[in-house]
């Protein structure tokens, strides 16, 4: 059987879509699940924890083992461990509030483990698909992988915008919603999750893949490991977490910014920031890339990011928070994908692994400016809290730009390209 690119690449981005279809309606049923489990949030907050961990340790354990294991095998564990979950989440049994500590509830343990299940099979999708991405396009891989991360923003519209549509379709934001239906209610939400979860696992069943582009390479497992030393990667893996902390970090904070300066609904920001990285990932990605090079593109990129977020710290109407939003946007899409594709397009024998770090770097960056920004909000406030972030993307501006210099002095950026009689 022959391996059949657009088939795995189509697979690929749904596997993506079911990953963040996973965080956005996850973060929608929260109140609902913490009521009918008689959970506090901090003991929300604890369920959440180990969904964000694991997602951690599978990418990098599963992009360790892409090259051991197997691709098909890995994405087909993880299309499992999301039907698992769900399913596990779904039929939890739920006990009164005076059964006992919530630690030994079975249903809480049944929610841990999912949720942690969750978590592994969102590190596998990530650990696998970015070498597949590069392994299948390998003379255009910052292009492809913009566009197979443009599926990170359209999932987040498309799980966000079915689960608002259910809560309107049965009442789900009504003071008065029974409680039969509210538990319905975010059963159903969850259980959309299933559809792209199977779909992706029956696209790759049976599918052949390809030996990845270090192994093709004939690229030894210790060179592979050698790259994690290169003071160019260590210096590319230390931008990783300010890049990944710009992006993301304000994202889960922005709903709450706009709504307490604005005055207005602060998801509809989150949403239509969304759109602009899906439009511009999926359409500008590449081009820019090759006209900027990726080292101009991040630069230009960290400029506007830094700018976005200072005009976010400041806005007072809904007219000032759709451009300070729309700023920002069109800053932040390019920075994950193109440091995926500058990660294997220079350092190429590092394979999977120096993926698998790169995007474990990103999860762990947003694990730790999360509760940072928090601080700062309560003791600062929301405006304090974005001015002293967009400090990274300013940072990142004079490192980027130094970098694109640097590789101009030496004749331009340009790809490693690997030979199948390397070692």
């Amino acid at each position: 059987m022959k391996v059949n690119p657009r088939r795995l690449f189509l697979a690929s981005c749904v596997a993506l879509i079911t990953t963040a279809m996973v965080f956005s309606i996850r973060g929608d049923i929260l109140d609902a699940l913490g009521t009918d489990f008689h959970l506090t949030k901090q003991q929300t907050g604890l369920l959440l924890s180990p969904a964000f961990w694991g997602f951690t340790v599978s990418i990098l354990i599963g992009g360790s083992l892409v090259d051991f294991i197997g691709m098909r095998k890995l994405l087909l564990l993880s299309s499992g461990g999301y039907i698992a979950a769900v399913l596990a989440i779904i039929f939890a049994p739920r006990s009164a509030a005076s059964a006992g500590p919530y630690y030994t509830q079975p249903g809480f343990l049944i929610l841990y483990a999912a949720m942690l299940t969750l978590g592994l099979s969102q590190g596998l999708v990530e650990g696998v698909i970015n070498p597949l991405c590069a392994t299948l396009f390998a003379g255009e891989k910052t292009r492809k992988l913009n566009v197979l991360h443009a599926w990170w923003p359209g999932g987040l519209i498309v799980g966000g915008l079915l689960a608002y549509a259910i809560t309107k379709a049965l009442a789900l934001d009504s003071a008065s919603v029974p409680a039969s239906t509210a538990t319905f209610g975010w059963q159903i939400k969850l259980a959309i999750i299933l559809v792209p979860a199977v779909v992706y696992g029956i696209m790759i069943f049976g599918q052949e893949f390809p030996a990845t582009e270090r192994v093709a390479a004939g690229i030894s497992t210790r060179a592979m490991f050698s790259e994690t030393l290169r003071p160019m990667f260590l210096l590319w893996f230390g931008c990783m977490w300010l890049t990944a902390s710009t992006e993301l970090g304000p994202d889960q904070w922005v709903g709450s910014l706009i709504t307490n300066l604005a005055g207005m609904q602060g998801i509809l920001i989150l949403v239509y920031t969304s759109g602009i990285m899906f439009v511009l990932r999926i359409w500008c990605g590449g081009a820019l890339a090759h006209r900027l090079t990726p080292l101009g593109l991040l630069t230009a990129s960290s400029a506007l990011a830094a700018a976005g977020l200072f005009l976010l710290s400041s806005v007072r109407t809904p007219a000032q928070a759709f451009v300070a939003a729309t700023v920002f946007g069109v800053g932040k899409p390019f920075f994950w994908p193109v440091m995926l594709g500058v990660t294997s397009e220079r350092f190429p024998k590092g394979g999977a692994l120096l993926l698998a770090i790169m995007g474990g770097a990103g999860n762990l960056a947003v694990a730790f400016i999360l509760p940072i920004m928090g601080n700062w909000y309560d003791n600062y406030g929301a405006a304090a809290a974005f001015r002293y972030v967009a400090v990274l993307p300013i940072v990142l501006t004079a490192v980027f730009g130094g970098l694109f210099f640097y590789y101009k002095a030496k004749g331009g950026y340009k790809a490693v390209r690997l030979e199948a009689s390397e070692s």
